[in-house]
């Protein structure tokens, strides 16, 4: 598996974030989630059960009040997980292939996407060092770079640059 930091070769040319197949370049922009939603499940399970159960303790002791505020705790931290959870697919697909540029977009099940002729499409860094990177062609804009550092998006930008001046 090749990470972020493997050069990868497109006839004379050096990637440091594309995946190169032939004359097909891909960037594939991703969250960094260290827990997979299977993982979150049995994470809650196990904080339902150890809540609970002490919750359960107090209240055979004489804390009646301690059941109804531990399932309010479990409750806000259910809805956190599931907003986490919601966005662990989130990432942006860019290719190169056959003269167009396609860009993907996925943010919490919603995925937007933009084609743009090789030739029309100009790549910019926003304003801002730490800005996103916005493609632009024949009157559409999107930006990507959102799953990167921003101290790497202009070496992105560069890239994708070189990949379109080489397609």
């Amino acid at each position: 598996m090749a990470g972020p930091f493997r050069a990868r070769r497109m006839t004379n040319l050096v990637f440091r974030f594309a995946t190169v197949q032939g004359r097909h370049v891909q960037w594939f922009l991703r969250r960094n989630c260290s827990v997979t939603p299977i993982q979150l499940v049995w994470l809650y399970v196990s904080l339902c059960v150890v809540s609970l159960g002490i919750g359960m303790f107090f209240w055979f002791q004489g804390a009646p009040l301690v059941i109804p505020f531990a399932s309010l705790e479990l409750v806000a931290v259910g809805l956190a997980f599931l907003v986490y959870a919601r966005h662990t697919t989130d990432g942006e697909h860019i290719s190169l292939q056959e003269g167009q540029l396609v860009v993907e977009w996925e943010s919490a099940g919603k995925l937007e996407r933009a084609e743009f002729p090789r030739e029309w499409v100009r790549v910019e860094p926003r304003a801002g060092n730490g800005s996103l990177i916005e493609l632009s062609g024949r009157g559409k804009t999107i930006r990507v770079g959102r799953f990167i550092r921003p101290e790497l998006r202009p070496l992105l930008a560069k890239e994708i640059r070189l990949a379109l001046r080489a397609a």
